[in-house]
């Protein structure tokens, strides 16, 4: 079977490797000069930055694809847990180290906190909990098939709905049980993994820390693109062809059936089509003649961001390779986030990997990804929030680490929502598709199938389940099971 897959971002390139393992012939295009989408690197002097996500959990959707074509994955594609999976810091000079090992990160909360280090064990124990009883059935399965549920493991998930908290905030949760302030804050943040409101996020989301405190936070060896550039170089080993600097101009329908793709005025037949296009631009761009789906494509969007990639003269030990230096005031800035502006006390996340990765950043130096949440895109004034919002960052990290790094960023380049959408092809700029801030929002997406159109496929963060690089990984999984059903 001849399969067309429209771009080569993480989902589209595991979509290729399990549809080739499958027996297909498969061509990847993507508009782009290389494969990666989000998940791609760049160079700013002597710096190198991973583009896009920088958290990597759940590694073992990666291996699963090496292990599918039959190879070892420890041949191609390394890793490493990370001990600390994050610093937290706040303006009054409260620091947690977030250990990885449950038990530790505990402890260190007891210690900084004065508060039981039963409420983080409890916590923790929740999440784990939630995951075993909903994670596989609604992360790893297609919830638009009626197949799905009609699964003994479904409907048992079902029964034990009413304590997944779908109906309480996240925040709602965090309350009752963790009860200090910095410590609900500290695990609000969570919320922000998929681009949602932890004040208006169903309390099912407190599952997330599960991924980082028992599955583990991991670097790969040589950055995050090293994800997308062992499963592209796997994908070729399969025999996938790629094209690149290629953008697909339609979808061709005829009688209900995807029969291949338009590029400029060729038509190239193709007896099934997987879009990793954001779902809104596919109906839009690719299928203008076809039905919309309006109530998706019109869902309310995640947050975006503003992204400062910093070129580091000097080194902060005090920083790992993930760090979040709190605001005063959380519920506040969520709130201006609503507004569709930027809080003018920001929560900012600093990555920086140049002391794991060699050659990173020069000796003696840092590579900074500096990330602050951001409405999705709406017209706004981007140039002045940006430049008020670069200001603000500064002067925070200063009053905060107690260094002024104005004069020490010697390279820099910045994302704003509109270049995120032109860049990465995400409507609005929003990094995570639609919102999950609301208790059936996991339901809402689009299905890795469409309904009125056979033969059409779709995966990454704008389909079920989410954005992300462990459910971008799942989509192209899902969508692989239901190719194989036929």
């Amino acid at each position: 079977m001849k399969t067309a897959i429209i771009g080569a971002g993480i989902a589209g390139l595991a979509s290729a490797v399990r549809m080739a393992v499958q027996g297909h012939e498969v061509d990847v295009y993507e508009s782009a000069d290389g494969p990666g989408g989000k998940l791609s690197e760049f160079q700013l002097g002597d710096y190198r930055f991973d583009l896009g996500p920088s958290l990597f959990t759940m590694p073992q959707y990666v291996d699963e694809l090496f292990r599918l074509a039959g190879e070892n994955p420890g041949d191609h594609f390394q890793y490493e847990r990370l001990p600390i999976v994050c610093r937290y810091f706040w303006e009054d000079g409260t620091r947690i180290k977030a250990h990885a090992a449950a038990a530790d990160f505990a402890a260190e909360v007891a210690q900084q906190l004065e508060v039981p280090a039963s409420r983080v064990m409890d916590m923790l124990a929740d999440a784990a909990h939630k995951y075993h009883v909903s994670g596989q059935t609604f992360l790893e399965k297609s919830l638009h098939k009626v197949a799905t549920w009609t699964n003994m493991g479904v409907l048992k998930a079902l029964f034990q709905i009413p304590g997944l908290d779908l109906f309480r905030s996240m925040n709602a949760v965090h309350e009752s049980r963790l009860q200090h302030p910095k410590l609900v804050q500290l695990f609000n943040r969570f919320a922000t993994y998929n681009g949602s409101n932890p004040y208006k996020a169903p309390g099912l989301l407190t599952i997330i820390p599960h991924f980082e405190h028992h599955f583990g936070a991991f670097l790969p060896r040589g950055g995050m693109y090293s994800i997308s550039k062992a499963v592209y170089e796997l994908a070729l080993r399969q025999g996938v062809r790629f094209h690149f600097n290629t953008r697909v101009d339609e979808i061709l329908v005829n009688d209900g059936q995807a029969t291949g793709i338009r590029i400029g005025q060729q038509a190239h037949p193709y007896e099934q089509v997987i879009s990793n296009m954001d779902v809104f631009f596919t109906y839009r761009q690719l299928l203008p003649r076809q039905k919309q789906p309006e109530r998706i494509l019109k869902q309310e969007k995640s947050t975006s961001a503003l992204i400062f990639y910093w070129g580091i003269q000097a080194e902060f030990p005090e920083l790992d390779c993930h760090n979040i230096l709190f605001s005063e005031d959380y519920p506040a800035e969520f709130a201006a986030m609503e507004k569709g502006t930027m809080y003018a006390d920001p929560t900012v996340y600093i990555n920086k990997t140049s002391h794991l990765v060699a050659g990173d950043a020069p000796a003696g130096c840092e590579n900074w990804f500096v990330m602050i949440n951001a409405p999705c895109d709406a017209g706004q004034d981007w140039d002045t929030l940006t430049a008020q919002t670069r200001a603000r960052a500064i002067a925070k990290i200063g009053r905060i680490l107690g260094r002024d790094v104005r004069t020490l960023i010697v390279e820099e380049r910045v994302l704003t929502p509109p270049l995120i959408e032109s860049k990465t092809g995400s409507h609005l700029g929003a990094l995570y598709g639609t919102s999950s801030n609301s208790p059936m929002a996991a339901f809402m997406r689009h299905p890795n199938f469409s309904r009125q159109i056979g033969g059409l496929y779709f995966v990454g963060g704008s389909a079920h389940p989410g954005g992300g690089i462990p459910l971008c990984l799942l989509s192209a999984k899902i969508t692989g099971d239901l190719v194989a059903l036929g």
